[in-house]
C-alpha cells in the first residue's frame, strides 16, 4: 500500500502534516503513519488525493483573487493589511516576498506575462534582494513601492482592466469567501472527512487566526447564507454543497 506524507516548510518548525490516502491505502498502514506523525510531534490530518490536497487547494482561489484585486485597482498593501487585520501573520504579497518571487520563475527577463514575472525581470525577487512587491530597508522593514504600483497599473492598462477604488469589505469577501466554497467542494468530494479537519489544516499550517476556530468554523458563525450572498455579490462561484447547506439553514459543523 502507498500513502503520502506532505510536510510543510520549514519541516522542523511547522506542525502540520497532511497524510495523503490513496485508493489502495490500507487501514493498518494509515494508522501506523498517523501514530508515527504524532511521535514526530506533528499534527496529522488525513487527505484524499487531489491537486493541492486540502491546504494548498484552498489557498489557490485566495491567491487568484488577490492577484485579480490588484489588477482591478486595489493596493497590494491594502490586500495584505486586510488579512493582517483579520489575524493572519502576513498577507499574500508579504508571503511572496518572504518566500522569494523568483521561485519557479523561468529566468528569462524578456518573457514577461505576469506582474510577478515583471518584478523578477527587474531584480525584485523579494526580501533577499531588498525589494519585491515591497521595498525593504536594512532591518527588512517594508514599505510600498511606487515602481511596483506603476508596473501593476501598466499591466492592467495593457489587459484593458479598468482600475477602481476597492474597499476593505470587498477585499475580505473576495479573499476568504472563495476559500469556504473550495472547502465545501473538498468535503463534497471526500478529500477531507469532516470540516474540522480542514480547520486543523489551516490553523496549524497556514496561520489562520486560532480565535476564529478555522475557516469552516468561522464560516458557520458568519452564516453560510452570508457567505453565499457575498460570493454572488462579487460574481464568484458557489459550491453546490455550500449552496445546499445555506438554503437549508445548516452548518458544516
Amino acid at each position: 500500500a502507498v500513502l503520502g506524507m506532505h510536510f510543510f516548510s520549514p519541516a522542523n518548525v511547522m506542525k502540520l502534516l497532511e497524510v495523503v490516502r490513496g485508493k489502495l491505502t490500507g487501514a493498518s498502514e494509515l494508522a501506523t503513519v498517523m501514530a508515527l506523525s504524532v511521535k514526530m510531534g506533528k499534527v496529522p490530518v488525513v487527505s484524499g488525493v487531489c491537486d493541492g490536497f486540502i491546504g494548498n487547494r484552498m489557498l489557490s482561489p485566495r491567491q487568484q483573487q488577490a492577484n485579480a484585486l490588484i489588477m482591478e485597482g486595489a493596493n497590494y498593501w491594502d490586500v495584505d493589511e486586510v488579512l493582517l487585520e483579520f489575524g493572519f501573520p502576513m498577507g499574500p504579497f508579504q508571503m511572496g516576498d518572504l518566500a522569494g518571487l523568483d521561485i519557479g520563475w523561468h529566468r528569462d527577463p524578456t518573457k514577461v506575462t505576469t506582474v510577478r514575472e515583471a518584478l523578477c525581470a527587474v531584480g525584485r525577487w523579494g526580501q533577499k534582494t531588498g525589494k519585491g512587491f515591497y521595498d525593504y530597508d536594512a532591518d527588512r522593514k517594508r514599505s510600498p513601492s511606487p515602481e511596483v504600483k506603476a508596473i501593476i497599473a501598466d499591466f492592467a492598462s495593457k489587459e484593458g482592466t479598468a482600475q477602481r477604488v476597492i474597499g476593505k469589505q470587498e477585499i475580505q469577501e473576495r479573499l476568504l469567501y472563495p476559500m469556504i466554497s473550495e472547502g465545501a467542494k473538498i468535503l463534497d468530494e471526500g478529500i477531507a472527512q469532516r470540516s474540522s479537519d480542514i480547520d486543523t489544516v489551516w490553523l496549524n499550517g497556514y496561520g489562520w487566526p486560532a480565535w476564529t476556530g478555522g475557516p469552516m468554523y468561522w464560516a458557520d458563525h458568519v452564516g453560510l447564507g452570508e457567505i453565499v450572498a457575498g460570493l454572488e455579490r462579487n460574481g464568484l462561484p458557489v459550491a453546490p454543497l455550500l449552496a445546499k447547506k445555506a438554503a437549508a439553514g445548516e452548518t458544516f459543523g
